[in-house]
């Protein structure tokens, strides 16, 4: 079970290389798959297929905890707002504050560039919660997801 992250064992977040795309996919299938087997859209061919159609590697970080690699983020960087594409916590380290501590990263490099982020989140996945707990704000919504935005914050109101 990983270390929950603190001052002692901090998130970390480590870009990923090209080759680590099988070890990726696993975690996201690991991560997605509760969620998808609610809705009866688990398809693990599918979740690969989707995943590698939209692979790059340079936007792509390993989330680590004393040492361990719990999960990654994928945060695509366009001209007017960050793209929080994907965000994946494997099952045994969610709930222990590492899904918080990325976004604040994320946050801290989106306030940085005076920039928005976008996520979009599966309809019935738990991360509705806890985007919208993190102060993203819902804007809309498809046939299975929610999208939600978080507007970035002016230096001097941190």
């Amino acid at each position: 079970m990983p270390v929950a992250p603190n001052q002692n064992f901090p998130v970390i977040l480590v870009p990923a290389q090209p080759s680590d795309v099988e070890n990726l996919v696993a975690i996201r299938i690991e991560a997605m798959r509760e969620s998808l087997e609610r809705v009866g859209r688990f398809d693990p061919v599918r979740a690969r297929e989707r995943f590698l159609g939209g692979f790059d590697a340079r936007n792509t970080r390993y989330i680590e905890v004393s040492g361990e690699r719990v999960g990654f983020v994928v945060v695509k960087h366009h001209h007017n707002e960050l793209l929080l594409d994907h965000l994946y916590v494997r099952p045994s380290a969610q709930g222990s504050g590492v899904g918080a501590a990325v976004l604040t990263q994320i946050f801290k490099e989106a306030d940085a560039a005076a920039l928005p982020v976008k996520v979009g989140a599966l309809k019935e996945s738990a991360s509705n919660r806890f985007y919208t707990r993190h102060g993203f704000q819902f804007t809309e919504s498809s046939e299975f997801d929610n999208y939600y935005v978080r507007q970035s914050v002016p230096a001097k109101q941190r």
